[in-house]
């Protein structure tokens, strides 16, 4: 099993930043990618931005250019910077790691920080 603990999430104007932190332990080893989705009040679980151990990174096409997604292998921690936040972007963040052990792929999410963003 894999914990993920979850911070940063908070109340910001829009234009501000946050950073939000996910640090996980337990099984962590075989670790693929760690990242971020969100849930805002009435709509689907969408991707937000991922990070694979190799560093190589994705992105929500609406997220692109203000937010980013980091990655310590050392401390199995990841990182999202969010810059130029618009209300938009309120929602409850998830952390979510994969990890593929075997060929066979697990997933765990994490308990989830609310981002409000509102003047």
């Amino acid at each position: 099993q894999v914990q993920l603990v979850e911070s940063g999430g908070g109340l910001v104007q829009p234009g501000g930043s946050l950073r939000l932190t996910c640090a996980a332990s337990g099984s962590i080893f075989s670790i693929n990618s760690m990242g971020w989705y969100r849930q805002a009040p009435g709509k689907q679980r969408e991707l937000v931005a991922a990070i694979t151990s190799g560093g190589r990174t994705n992105y929500a096409d609406s997220v692109k250019g203000r937010f980013t997604i980091s990655r310590d292998n050392a401390k199995n921690t990841v990182y999202l910077q969010m810059n130029g936040l618009k209300p938009e972007d309120t929602a409850v963040y998830y952390c979510n790691v994969v990890r593929i052990v075997f060929s066979v792929e697990y997933e765990y999410w994490g308990q989830g920080t609310q981002v409000t963003v509102s003047s």
